[in-house]
């Protein structure tokens, strides 16, 4: 494989959950298990380039054709708990996205519309026999959607110029000559019930402040979507490969969840001047990254 290949990719962001073994189903919980217990796991890096990889024959190929053994691991007060990839199940999620950003034109020179609506009939034949799935891992290209950090305290907030050789979004020795030159990470990680508690408590500060919102409606999904998981899970906001593109000043800086903070605090108290400033402040600092979407 071509050196090129090992370089980082540095458009997604990722909220994750990470489910307790007890969660699972004993023959998937019995997989988990041997899993965790690997040496090594690959990286969201890793499942990104595999993507990827797929949109290169000739037609593309824009779901994986077996759904991913993969997962995320971590440890929580002793108890090993999983975040699956579904790389299949995301993939068939995202396409349905696709259809609703691009226009047909542009859309159909990316993905013909026969491989479109043969992945169209693949789902909906895999969704009657799995009415109920749903993905572990939500992704955003080119920002961290401003709703995720309403799920996290600031003082949650880790950041490392240097990584650890196996934090999941990026960081961590990649193959093919990075060895012993672990990458950067930004994440955030709470318990479950600390999540659900922050959402709702933002949701009922902008309901009591405004009417409905992009921004509420937000939060009504994550919170529908968080539901579905074991009360003990882990919640992880992983800035992914966006650590890549900003700088190490950039990261430093930016207190993301603190600033979605201070202007939910100001709203309740009825300073909407001061809740403008810090939310302008968060708003500001995304839109410029997102503008990097369209730079040459």
């Amino acid at each position: 494989m071509p050196a090129v290949s090992f370089l980082p990719v540095p458009y997604a962001s990722y909220l994750r959950v990470y489910e307790p073994l007890a969660a699972f189903p004993e023959a998937e919980r019995a997989h988990w298990r041997h899993y965790a217990t690997r040496e090594s796991t690959p990286t969201a890096q890793d499942e990104l380039r595999r993507s990827l990889a797929d949109l290169l024959p000739t037609p593309p190929v824009p779901v994986p054709v077996h759904e991913s053994g993969d997962a995320f691991v971590a440890e929580v007060d002793g108890v090993v708990c999983v975040c699956p990839w579904r790389t299949r199940l995301r993939g068939w999620l995202a396409l349905e996205e696709l259809a609703q950003t691009f226009p047909p034109r542009l859309l159909d020179a990316v993905l013909p519309e026969v491989v479109r609506g043969q992945a169209e009939a693949d789902y909906a034949r895999w969704r009657e026999r799995n009415p109920d799935a749903r993905p572990w891992i939500r992704t955003a290209v080119w920002q961290v959607p401003v709703r995720w950090f309403t799920l996290f305290a600031d003082e949650e907030r880790e950041y490392e110029p240097g990584g650890p050789r196996d934090e999941p979004g990026g960081g961590g020795s990649e193959p093919g000559g990075n060895e012993g030159k672990p990458g950067p990470f930004l994440r955030y990680r709470t318990p479950m019930v600390q999540a659900r508690r922050r959402l709702a408590r933002s949701l009922k500060t902008l309901r009591d402040a405004m009417d409905d919102s992009p921004m509420t409606e937000g939060l009504v999904d994550v919170g529908r979507w968080l539901e579905e998981f074991h009360p003990r899970s882990l919640v992880e906001l992983d800035y992914g490969g966006l650590v890549h593109v900003l700088s190490g000043a950039q990261l430093d800086r930016d207190r993301s969840a603190a600033d979605l903070a201070a202007a939910l605090t100001a709203l309740r108290s009825g300073d909407g001047e001061a809740a403008g400033v810090a939310y302008g402040r968060l708003s500001e600092r995304w839109r410029a990254v997102r503008d990097r979407q369209f730079a040459n």
